[in-house]
């Protein structure tokens, strides 16, 4: 599965962090960097952290 985050919405809350650990997590600088090819049975935690995201910036392609 591909995970599109739309850095130009992101403000790093990091909600997304807290649902989906295993994909996403804050860098030394609070940054958000995650994995883009994530594994499938991750899915559900990835749909997860884009419900929770305040922004709406995260989407699964595939």
């Amino acid at each position: 599965m591909k995970v599109v985050v739309d850095k130009s919405k992101c403000q790093d809350h990091g909600q997304c962090v807290f649902s989906s650990p295993d994909v996403f997590r804050l860098d030394g600088e609070g940054h958000l960097q995650y994995v883009s090819d994530a594994a499938d049975e991750l899915r559900d935690e990835v749909e997860e952290a884009a419900d929770v995201c305040p922004m709406q910036a995260i989407r699964i392609e595939g």
